[in-house]
């Protein structure tokens, strides 16, 4: 008879079996095909603030988040004011922090209790019959996400709530309703968030999905990045022998992540790139195939990964490309070029010859800026009316066109010649929220005509953080 597990990993203590503690997985979840949780210690956050120990009043398992602790007098009258607090009963004066986790423990209870209305499921079943196909330069329904989600779904509280914010986000206008599941969203995201140490698949995809949201309107998102990878680190993400069995939706997941923080894909960024593809992807993930998200091949993003490292522009031109549909070629060609204009943009691209791989030499490209600004703008144009002519060979590969037709049109000594130009680039970004907030960055830009100008700092001044996934 199989009696309950003490010190086995946590998949045997939860199912109730015996374990034989192997490592890095145990036998029992070998066989089943299921991931093995490990043996780590687990830390409990009772409203999101840690009450005791060495992590006392932090709000994530990490030595950077414990405040400092105070001296003498006003501790002990910090103390007495906590005493009195607690006998008078009044809940007026928490801090702001306290606050924040107490307002968002509140409602993770009520959604986990509250049922899901007829009007949700619609929204949520156009998510994923519709929504979710923005998420994807290649069918969504390939993808390992779709058939996931409705589980992922009852394994997150967060979840839910997130893919209805994302639907409702993809509106032409922001609606009350979509600010009020957005809000709704943050909170549970962010309560999830503070009492989770493992961060499971489920609350990673709710993670990339809120950061979806905000990269398409302009609000604050690289921070949703940093707090996952903050936990990710704490539970042995920089473990090299840890990294070299995850299953493949967690590595599909990393992808995304990785993705998501390459150098270019943010306008007005708030911190600083983490190095996620670099770091995690590269080392563990195949490096052949296509990358559903950016529908670009993974040897062309480990070059975007390397701005402002080993890669040179001569890297991107001498790319020697991948087999692929016509579509396909076009889009990578604008994305191959393109990384050679962010390139001449970044400040920091030229290393020292001690740093540079040995069979990278820091060398420029032939082609003038002139010229690749227009190889850009005609394969995204030729992108866009194979697209017109045969819609049903790649639905969802025009998803992936933002990127280099932003950076073509930051070329402000070129654009303000062109005019031209300059309406090819309204026509191919389209009508979204996020290319009308894209589009405005550019005609400031153009209007303005300061080579001297950043497009980030002009963003920043406007309170928005941009993607252009």
């Amino acid at each position: 008879m199989l009696t309950r597990s003490h010190i086995g990993c946590w998949t045997c203590k939860r199912r109730r079996r015996r374990c034989d503690n192997g490592r890095p997985a145990c036998q029992n979840c070998r066989e089943r095909g299921v991931d093995c949780e490990g043996y780590e210690v687990r830390l409990k956050w009772g409203a999101g603030i840690a009450s005791r120990g060495r992590f006392t009043g932090a709000d994530k398992p990490i030595q950077d988040s414990v405040p400092p602790r105070q001296k003498g007098r006003q501790r002990d009258l910090s103390r007495k004011g906590e005493k009195k607090e607690k006998k008078t009963g009044d809940s007026g004066q928490y801090t702001e922090t306290t606050m924040r986790f107490r307002i968002d423990s509140s409602t993770a209870g009520s959604l986990l209790a509250a049922p899901r209305t007829k009007a949700e499921d619609e929204i949520f079943n156009q998510f994923m019959n519709e929504g979710i196909n923005t998420l994807h330069s290649t069918t969504a329904r390939d993808s390992m996400l779709h058939p996931r989600l409705p589980q992922l779904c009852q394994e997150s509280m967060a979840l839910y709530p997130i893919c209805i914010a994302f639907q409702l986000a993809l509106a032409s206008t922001v609606t009350p309703q979509f600010c009020e599941y957005f809000d709704t969203a943050l909170k549970t995201f962010r309560s999830e968030l503070a009492c989770s140490t493992t961060l499971s698949d489920a609350t990673l995809t709710s993670g990339l999905l809120l950061c979806s949201i905000g990269l398409m309107h302009g609000l604050p998102w690289t921070m949703h990045l940093e707090g996952m990878h903050r936990i990710l680190q704490s539970n042995g993400l920089d473990d090299v022998d840890r990294l070299s069995s995850p299953s493949f939706f967690r590595l599909h997941l990393l992808e995304v992540m990785g993705v998501m923080d390459l150098p270019c894909s943010a306008i007005g960024r708030q911190s600083p790139p983490i190095g996620i593809w670099r770091r995690y992807c590269q080392p563990v993930a195949p490096r052949y195939g296509i990358e559903p998200v950016s529908g670009l091949p993974r040897t062309l993003i480990d070059i975007f990964a390397g701005i402002g490292m080993e890669t040179t522009e001569q890297t991107f031109w001498d790319w020697p490309g991948e087999p692929g549909s016509f579509l396909q070629c076009y889009l990578w060609e604008a994305h191959r070029l393109a990384g050679i204009l962010a390139l001449r943009r970044h400040k920091s691209h030229v290393l020292s010859p001690g740093n540079m791989v040995a069979w990278r030499q820091p060398a420029k490209c032939p082609a003038d800026t002139t010229v690749l600004v227009a190889r850009i703008l005609a394969s995204i144009d030729a992108l866009r009316l194979a697209s017109i002519e045969r819609p049903l060979e790649d639905a969802y590969i025009v998803n992936s066109t933002m990127l280099p037709v932003f950076i073509a049109g930051l070329e402000i000594d070129v654009l303000c010649h062109k005019p031209e130009w300059q309406q090819m680039i309204r026509n191919c970004l389209g009508t979204s929220h996020q290319s009308e907030i894209l589009l405005s960055l550019l005609e400031e830009i153009w209007q303005r005509a300061d080579p001297s100008l950043s497009v980030h700092d002009l963003a920043r001044q406007r309170g928005v953080e941009m993607g252009l996934i």
